[in-house]
């Protein structure tokens, strides 16, 4: 199996968003509404330059998009196919992240999720994010979470 994570180009789109799709539309019932990533513009976040994408095996199987903060990368979004849940790849996602936003010169890695999806609030408490606040925000009930990176020596 080889892996890579490469920045999203906009002949990707369509693999981007059936990622998206996939990985959020189960969620639908449960939270009431359509998770926020469905509503996202994917090719202006590509013409950003804020689109990851993994493959596995040469097959779009995960998203990330990270966009940096003044003071911390976002991490807006991790997103793998159902095709391919249970592979580790969500693991590997994230520690991409955490080196990326650690490479651009970032102290603190922060996300957040819908309260709701407690399964996702878990994951991100294992990997040792801290829940920092909650809030209503564009409709949503998130939780708020962040991640004090290991120092690389560029900050």
């Amino acid at each position: 199996m080889t892996i890579e994570i490469n920045p999203a180009q906009p002949g990707d789109l369509a693999d981007v968003e059936a990622i998206v799709t996939g990985a959020y539309t189960p969620w639908v019932d449960r939270i009431g509404q359509r998770p926020g990533p469905l509503n996202d513009d994917y090719a202006a976040l590509i013409a950003a330059g804020r689109v990851h994408i993994l493959q596995r095996s040469n097959t779009p199987a995960g998203v990330l998009v990270l966009i940096p903060e003044t003071d911390a990368m976002l991490l807006d979004n991790i997103a793998v196919s159902p095709d391919h849940h249970g592979q580790g790849l969500g693991r590997i996602l994230m520690a991409f992240a955490e080196a990326e936003a650690r490479r651009q010169g970032f102290s603190t890695i922060r996300l957040y999720t819908h309260e709701k999806m407690a399964e996702n609030i878990a994951i991100y408490a294992r990997r040792g994010f801290v829940e920092t606040h909650r809030a209503r925000e564009k409709g949503f009930a998130r939780v708020f979470m962040e991640k004090a990176l290991p120092s690389s020596g560029s900050h």
